[in-house]
């Protein structure tokens, strides 16, 4: 399959699994949803999620947000990560809008970045759910997934990524696509165990096809000869090596003879692991 047509597969199956691809942040006006996406940065929607009625019932406009001093704002957002920068940032971004913006939340991408705590990734994600700008913001779950899938080769950066999604998605599918994957990336292609039985991508997934070339268990294995067994030199072991394989994933090595065909004695089952592209 090639990488155009497993976008476009990636599309129409999570269309089917996603209905209605939105962002899971609460917000009623662009004022808001800036101040939410700022917070989300490094922490879930989920948390962030319980901090805003609070906060916006202290500072219900962008002005009065920009009136207040960084030590009234903590106390609401010290739940947040890196609640202390943040407070410094919805100030310092609330005091540029009112002075530099005449109090109303710029509506292009070249203006948000501008705004102090807000980066590229923040600034497409307001331009795009507030103002209906085409982007694809690039998180930690849109990296790994469109890794993992294949959409995307050797993008070893969100800037990367995000310019080899837009090469292969049509332009008017970029903020769908956004949300689409997010939403993937968090429900079933978990970082530390994805979900990949069932997964409507399974057909179009690299990932999941570098599952199936694992090796099978091995029976018969006597875990009290050591935890682990290499099956290249016949060895059993407890300390194994540390290597990086082609793709610079670390692998469980076996001491004598360097081999990366190594297996847990208690399982039977292979060490090898195939590269995740988490963002640690």
């Amino acid at each position: 399959m090639k990488t155009k047509e497993r976008a476009l597969f990636t599309l129409d199956a999570l269309r089917k699994a996603i209905p209605e691809p939105e962002t899971e942040l609460h917000y009623n006006n662009e004022y808001e949803l800036l101040v939410a996406v700022i917070l989300s940065a490094q922490c879930t929607d989920e948390r962030v999620n319980k901090v805003t009625p609070a906060l916006f019932e202290a500072f219900p406009s962008i002005k009065a947000l920009a009136e207040a001093s960084i030590d009234e704002v903590f106390p609401f957002i010290k739940s947040v990560s890196y609640p202390n920068n943040k407070s410094k940032h919805l100030v310092g971004m609330a005091k540029m809008v009112m002075k530099d913006f005449e109090g109303t939340i710029p509506p292009s991408i070249p203006q948000l970045v501008k705004l102090p705590g807000v980066g590229r990734k923040t600034a497409q994600v307001v331009a795009s759910v507030a103002f209906d700008i085409d982007a694809i913001p690039v998180d930690t779950h849109v990296f790994r997934v469109a890794n993992r899938i294949g959409l995307v080769k050797d993008a070893d950066t969100p800037l990367k990524v995000e310019k080899q999604l837009k090469r292969i998605l049509p332009q008017n599918t970029w903020s769908e696509a956004h949300h689409l994957l997010i939403l993937h990336g968090r429900y079933r292609c978990l970082a530390r165990s994805p979900k990949c039985e069932g997964c409507p991508l399974q057909p179009a997934c690299l990932y999941y096809e570098r599952l199936q070339k694992l090796p099978p268990p091995l029976k018969g294995l006597d875990k009290k000869k050591g935890k682990y067994y290499c099956k290249t030199s016949n060895t059993y072991f407890d300390q194994p090596l540390i290597k990086k394989d082609r793709s610079g994933t670390e692998q469980l090595a076996c001491p004598a003879c360097s081999s990366m065909s190594v297996y847990d004695t208690k399982t039977g089952k292979t060490t090898k692991k195939i590269k995740d592209y988490r963002v640690n």
